[in-house]
């Protein structure tokens, strides 16, 4: 399998209580969050990485440079920021396989990629989501399901509902029947496109996204917990 790491942005909302560096190399636990990402990429047997950088990503590229562990890593660099769609739209000229996992760089669910992977298949999907049921919160919008079909609703206060956890299965071509700009995003401006088949696979799985204070606090020793077992 190959992967797409989205980790273009810098930490702009963690700018209290972390330096000047891109988002996933904040320190989680005494080292960079992406190494957990890319450990956890490696532990679900993907094999090639496509990490997409922007702001200062000659970090990126020399700490890590071509491999991790058995993971061979390619960088798809951006030179201005070109949102998620357009970020995923050019990383995906370099993939070779049909289905192309791709995952945010600034949070971690423990999805089992080769269920997810199953599920995609079997639906025929053109996107497949992973989404996890949460109650009492407000800072993510809301995936309904209804026998397959995926709705999207805006942020608001949820008593229970499924939120969309930042880790895809796309088809390699997704784009090309669109006629998407170099500039766009993958969340706003493509999943409300007609005629797309999305699918979403529930994982009862450990999630956080570190782009806030608050979060990236309880990552600290969160995530490394999830990593020791």
């Amino acid at each position: 399998m190959e992967a797409i790491l989205l980790a273009g942005g810098k930490g702009t909302r963690l700018q209290s209580v972390v330096s000047d560096v891109p988002k996933v190399l904040a320190p989680v636990g005494g080292k960079p969050f992406l190494d957990y990402l890319l450990t956890w990429l490696e532990k679900n047997g993907v094999k090639n990485t496509i990490i997409s950088i922007g702001y200062k990503g000659d970090l990126i590229k020399n700490h890590y440079g071509a491999n991790f562990g058995t993971l061979n890593i390619e960088y798809c660099e951006e030179e201005s920021p070109l949102g998620t769609g357009g970020a995923m739209k050019k990383a995906l000229s370099l993939c070779q396989v049909e289905n192309i996992c791709v995952l945010n760089g600034d949070s971690f669910f423990a999805a089992d990629l080769a269920t997810l992977l199953s599920g995609h298949i079997s639906a025929k999907a053109d996107v497949t989501l992973t989404v996890k049921e949460m109650h009492d919160y407000d800072r993510y919008g809301t995936v309904e399901l209804d026998n397959g079909k995926v709705t999207f609703r805006e942020k608001q206060h949820t008593v229970r509902g499924f939120v969309n956890c930042g880790v895809y299965i796309l088809r390699r071509d997704i784009f090309h029947k669109f006629d998407m700009p170099d500039i766009f995003s993958f969340e706003n401006d493509f999943l409300c496109k007609d005629g797309l088949n999305i699918h979403a696979i529930p994982f009862d799985a450990s999630f956080i996204d570190i782009g806030v204070a608050e979060d990236y606090a309880l990552a600290q020793s969160l995530v490394p917990q999830w990593f020791s077992s």
